[in-house]
């Protein structure tokens, strides 16, 4: 039977230097002990190794350790501690995304998860630029109510947008990400391009008011403004297409989305024409949007088969979710308007990006920053990991 065991908390700090690890590790393996935990992290050059060990009694490690940090200039603090606990997964991950955090941002959100109860386990930074993300490991508390209090704190607090997701398999294994189009991947509207080729911008911009005033829904105020182009050469739409403008990041997002193995959809309510060429110069594997009617050359001002609006969108995120055969949890879903409410709903994590206040409301999270890769950080990537992926890539 083997004899009684101590179990110590070792602490190992200082100047970051090659074999630090491996010979803390051989001072604990000529001693026979176990390992019950072990975390290390190396900020600015400065290395802290923390270990939960259990040593046999008689089995005299502290004295090695003490000599090995002494020749390699570390501070090794030790600690009798408990029996060390079972491992408890962390129930939240709590992102934080601004232009510029500092310690009152992250007094509002740390304040937020202690009123339900949260405890932080872990706190990484993933990104200082173009915008500063922090990521919190959250365990206990009332999940609910710490996702309402974080998302109230992050309303009222214009400097950052705060993302709050389940930790679990379906978080690392998401796979599929689906993107509205017009104010999302570019930052233009579509038919606002068309309009302004074809000269009658400011007729199609009083549809779209009347629109937004609640005046038309959706189907009728496409077809009207599209009824507008009736008449015009399609050359318009090359011409069109020429002023388009993509989000900020988006092609980084989108390459870097790829190389992780993710399939990508872009679902629009705007027109075949151009997301047909999107799907092709971005490298996307789904495309649906409304297509324009084209005779003889000419636009006749109608469109041809059904109408991608709001139940379109989300009935599109399905279909596509089956015929890759992804579970709806492990979708994402970015958009800005209210065309876009239901298959953000949809999705195991739907983002309101850049979005109109009712979609904010209701969202998942949100995100304000004008550049989309900042959706990347939400799902765990390193900005550090964005450049190494470019650097890799250009040559």
């Amino acid at each position: 039977m083997p004899g009684p065991r101590e179990t110590i908390l070792i602490r190992i700090s200082g100047p970051d230097q090659t074999g630090i690890t491996s010979a803390a590790m051989a001072i604990l393996a000529s001693a026979e002990a176990s390992i019950q935990d072990v975390e290390q992290i190396v900020v600015r050059g400065r290395l802290t190794l923390e270990l939960v060990v259990e040593v046999p009694s008689g089995k005299d490690v502290l004295k090695d350790l003490l000599l090995m940090g002494w020749e390699r200039k570390l501070d090794v603090d030790f600690e009798v501690v408990d029996s060390a606990p079972q491992p408890t997964l962390p129930t939240l991950v709590v992102s934080v995304i601004g232009a510029d955090l500092g310690p009152a941002d992250l007094v509002s959100v740390t304040a937020a998860i202690a009123k339900a109860n949260g405890n932080i386990e872990r706190i990484q930074r993933l990104a200082k630029t173009p915008v500063w993300c922090y990521e919190f490991e959250v365990h206990g508390g009332d999940a609910d109510g710490m996702r309402a209090e974080l998302l109230d704190t992050a309303s009222e607090n214009p400097r950052f947008d705060v993302a709050v997701q389940r930790m679990g398999l379906s978080r690392r294994a998401q796979r599929l990400i689906v993107l509205d189009v017009d104010s999302t991947l570019i930052q233009n509207e579509m038919i606002d391009l068309l309009a302004d080729q074809a000269g009658v911008g400011d007729a199609c911009a009083e549809i779209t008011a009347r629109a937004m005033a609640g005046a038309l829904d959706f189907e009728e105020s496409l077809r009207s403004r599209v009824a507008l182009l009736a008449g015009q050469p399609e050359e318009i739409i090359d011409l069109a297409f020429e002023h388009l403008e993509l989000t900020y990041g988006a092609d980084t997002f989108i390459r870097t989305l790829k190389r992780l193995g993710y399939k990508v959809a872009i679902v629009s309510g705007g027109f075949t024409s151009f997301t047909d060429r999107l799907k092709e110069s971005l490298d996307i594997d789904h495309a649906y949007a409304n297509t324009l009617e084209r005779k003889r050359g000419v636009l006749t001002g109608e469109l041809t088969g059904p109408i991608v609006d709001r139940a379109a969108k989300a009935a599109l995120l399905q279909r596509i979710a089956d015929e890759e055969g992804i579970a709806l949890e492990q979708v994402v879903a970015v958009g800005d308007g209210a065309n876009d409410l239901d298959m953000l709903a949809m999705a195991g994590l739907g983002v309101a990006f850049r979005a109109k206040q009712v979609v904010r409301e209701a969202a998942d999270t949100t995100l304000s920053t004008p550049h989309l890769d900042a959706v990347l950080f939400m799902l765990g990537v390193r900005r550090e990991e964005l450049v190494a992926d470019q650097l890799a890539s250009d040559d």
